[in-house]
Formats: C-alpha cells, sequence, structure tokens
C-alpha cells in the first residue's frame, strides 16, 4: 500500500479505503476528528467501524494518525520525547518496576495489580484531571463494552476489569468538554495517534494530560464470546446477563452469567483456545506490545515467582519524569507497592509476545503486502531477523489463516471445551518451548532501521 495521501480524493476516500483494505482497527479516531458531528460508530461483526456521512469533514492529520494506514513510530520518537528510545523492545523509559495496589480490593478486581486503576484514583483526587476516560463492560448490554468519562471514584473503579473485544474509544475526542484536563487509558497505538495530535497542537488531544495504556498482545472479535456460549450448550434466546474477562483472583478467568442463571466459567489460560480462531487483524499488524507512547504502561507480571502468590502483580513502566514521580508519591503515602526491575528482567516476563509483535508483526505486514493486501506503515522495521524466525512465523499465520476457515471452527463445536481447553494450553507451552530459542534469537539485540524519509534521519 503506498504511504501518500496523494492517491486519495479527500479524506472520507481515504477512511473508506483503510475499512475496505482490512486494516481498520475500530479506535474511532476519525470519528473523533469530524468536524461536522455527523460520522459516528456501529458495530459490525469485525467489531466497531465508522459510518461516515458524505458532509463528514474530517482534517488532513487522519494521514499521518490512523493506525490502519501510517503512524510513523520513529518520527513521534523524535518529536515527542525527543530522542530514539535506547531499546526498540519497550520504548522509552524513565523507570521499571513490578507491583501493584496496596488496595486489597482494587487490586483483586483488577486484571492483574490494580496499578491503572490506582493512578487514576490518585490524579482525580489530586485534582490533577476532571475526567478519566476509560473502557467498561456491560454497556449497551452485558455482552459489550463502551468508552465512558469517569467523573467520580465509584465509576473509575467500576472500569477496572481487562477486556479483550474491540472497543472504539478516540470518539470520545468530540465529546471532551473545554477547559477540562483528562486522562486517558488507551491501546498502543491509540497512545500514538494521541501524541501525534499533541505534536501538531490539536486543542482537544491536548487536554488529555495523562495516557495510561496496558501492554496489548491479543483481542477478540465479538464473535468469539457467541462462539463459546454455543459450544457450551447456551441457547440463542438465553441472553448473557454479566461478563467478566478476568474474574476471581489473578490471572482470572472469563465468567459469563446468562438469563437464565448458568455460570460458564473458564481459565484464562484455557479460554486462549478461542484466539486461533478469532484473533483481531489489529492484533496481527500491530508492532506495539508496552504501549511506547503511554505515560504509564503496565502489563502482568509473568513470572513464576508471582504466578505461585496469585494476588495479582503488574509490570510498570513510566515513561516520563513526571509519571515515574507521580508513582514514588504514591509509593510513599503507601498506595501502591513498587519494586524497582532491570529493564531486561521486565522484558523477560513478556519475551514471547514482544517477538510476537516486533518481529512477529513486520512479518505478517510485509506478507499482507506480498499478497496485494492493504498494510499498514510504522516506520521502520528490524534490522535482522534469522530465517528460522520467518519459518515459525509461517506455521503462526497458518494456523490463524485456518482458524478463519468454517471447516476448521468445526473443531469447536465436536471437541468439549473441558477438553480442549488443558489441550490448547498443553500445545501452546509446548510450542513456547519449542520456538523459544528461535523467538529469542537475536531478540536482545533488537534494532532497527527507519523505512520513511531515512535520509532526513539522525
Amino acid at each position: 500500500m503506498k504511504k501518500s495521501a496523494e492517491k486519495f480524493n479527500n479524506t472520507l476516500d481515504f477512511v473508506n479505503s483503510i475499512i475496505r483494505g482490512g486494516t481498520c482497527s475500530g479506535c474511532g479516531l476519525c470519528v473523533g476528528l469530524d468536524e461536522s458531528g455527523k460520522s459516528n460508530m456501529v458495530e459490525t461483526p469485525k467489531g466497531p467501524r465508522p459510518l461516515l456521512d458524505s458532509k463528514s469533514k474530517i482534517p488532513n492529520i487522519i494521514f499521518f494518525s490512523c493506525a490502519g494506514y501510517l503512524i510513523d513510530y520513529p518520527k513521534l520518537y523524535k518529536s515527542y520525547y525527543g530522542n530514539y528510545p535506547k531499546s526498540w523492545l519497550i520504548g522509552e523509559t524513565k523507570g521499571v518496576y513490578t507491583g501493584y495496589s496496596n488496595n486489597l480490593s482494587i487490586r483483586k478486581n483488577s486484571s492483574s495489580g490494580g496499578i491503572i486503576t490506582q493512578v487514576l484514583l490518585y490524579l482525580l483526587n489530586k485534582k490533577k484531571i476532571d475526567g478519566a476516560i476509560v473502557v467498561k463492560q456491560g454497556i449497551p448490554s452485558p455482552e459489550k463494552a463502551r468508552v465512558i468519562i469517569a467523573n467520580n471514584e465509584e465509576e473509575i473503579i467500576s472500569a477496572s476489569q481487562s477486556i479483550y473485544i474491540p472497543v472504539s474509544i478516540l470518539d470520545i475526542l468530540n465529546r471532551l468538554e473545554n477547559d477540562k484536563a483528562y486522562a486517558i487509558t488507551c491501546l498502543p497505538e491509540q497512545s500514538a495517534a494521541i501524541r501525534i495530535l499533541q505534536t501538531l497542537g490539536y486543542s482537544k488531544a491536548l487536554q488529555i494530560k495523562y495516557v495510561l495504556g496496558p501492554y496489548t498482545g491479543t483481542a477478540l472479535y465479538p464473535q468469539a464470546i457467541e462462539t463459546y456460549k454455543k459450544i457450551k450448550g447456551i441457547k440463542k434466546n438465553d441472553e448473557t446477563k454479566s461478563l467478566k474477562w478476568r474474574a476471581g483472583e489473578w490471572p482470572g478467568y472469563l465468567e459469563i452469567i446468562t438469563g437464565s442463571g448458568k455460570i460458564l466459567r473458564s481459565p484464562k489460560v484455557y479460554y486462549n483456545f478461542l484466539i486461533p480462531f478469532f484473533i483481531t487483524n489489529s492484533s496481527l499488524q500491530s508492532m506495539d506490545f508496552t504501549n511506547e507512547f503511554a505515560d504509564l504502561s503496565v502489563g502482568d507480571a509473568w513470572s513464576p515467582v508471582f504466578e505461585k502468590q496469585g494476588k495479582g502483580f503488574s509490570v510498570v513502566v513510566s515513561r516520563t519524569i513526571e509519571m515515574d514521580s507521580i508513582l514514588l508519591e504514591m509509593q510513599e503515602q503507601n498506595l501502591i507497592n513498587l519494586n524497582k526491575e532491570e529493564e531486561a528482567v521486565a522484558s523477560s516476563m513478556h519475551g514471547h509476545m514482544i517477538d510476537f509483535k516486533k518481529r512477529g508483526g513486520y512479518i505478517r505486514n510485509k506478507l499482507r503486502s506480498f499478497f496485494g493486501l492493504h498494510a499498514p506503515e510504522y516506520g521502520y522495521r528490524p534490522i535482522k531477523i534469522p530465517l528460522s524466525r520467518y519459518l515459525v512465523e509461517l506455521v503462526i499465520s497458518t494456523v490463524f489463516i485456518c482458524g478463519r476457515l468454517r471447516v476448521f471452527r468445526f473443531i469447536l463445536f465436536i471437541i468439549p471445551e473441558t477438553f480442549l481447553g488443558p489441550l490448547f494450553n498443553m500445545t501452546r507451552l509446548g510450542w513456547k518451548k519449542l520456538s523459544r530459542p528461535v523467538k529469542r534469537k537475536g531478540l536482545r539485540n533488537f534494532n532497527v532501521a527507519f523505512t520513511i524519509h531515512n535520509k532526513n534521519r539522525s
């Protein structure tokens, strides 16, 4: 896909081409930028998608901030942070920690350690923000999720759970109240889009004073939940009454309660069997796992030491001096518990997924381009990828391609979930062990080459 705005007649033509090309992530940015206010996001089997009006007025800034088309990460590093990161694996860092909220209720009811929720509460109580832009499960119906502006502690806490389906977030931009300050929790490319808008002086984006983001691996199309209910024998008219993706103590389990009172529960490591069949395109094309342009990035602290305790631990990365100071203030006030970590230790907890994004994402996008499909551009490429890593990706991509075919999805209905879940987890662990030498080879020395305006870089 040629990265030039000249090939499009206007921004409406541009956005529609991204949707047709299959790289739209459903972030809602184009709707949030629409000066006419006539466009909106609609639900589709592929998640939220923009529905544009013929009178929609989307500024040209969309050409440089649409994650389905182009986000020039190296250029953004220079314009926002003022430098390139020491590590292209996890990005700019001021502090790297493992930790958790000291509020037992928040820690227990969050996806991992409750750090993001606790920081949002701190920012609100210290009047550093007027509201927090968060995603809440159960709106407008139990199996769906929507972005909201939380103005009090109760609303922030109610949105503390992880959500693994696509949700449009940036369409909230045109609903921000003038002269108010906000924090936002969002996905990696959404964080990057906000930073682009801020560096270009877009007023609504400048009202977002803090960006907090989770590490982001894979998301599922909404059909995953419908299918899961079917394979568990739930009738179509037995509607979902409650849905939690990470219920219970860390690492949690998928919990669905139906109108008839049936309760479905599946440990997180088991219901991951849905991933090969319903993984989103944006999960496969992204090259950012650690949310590189969030002030605060948080992920699960996957370590045998923490996993044995089962209480919820987070990897915590601060990327600005101010955010690092806020974290240390919170620790002094006994709101959170932090232990400083080496970057290499934090990276090793997510080495498999970091490789899946940094090298796997690049390979998959190149494959899309090779077959004449649209592929996003992020402004850089890994300098060296071993041939063995390409072969591993060939296996991974083949699994995902097959998983989208009806004939393979039929497997979900003939093998009981009680057997398929453990089988998938055993296969997953075996594959990780088998592919680990290949996926980790050269990763510690990962470096990149710029692919856009290379001559103007220094």
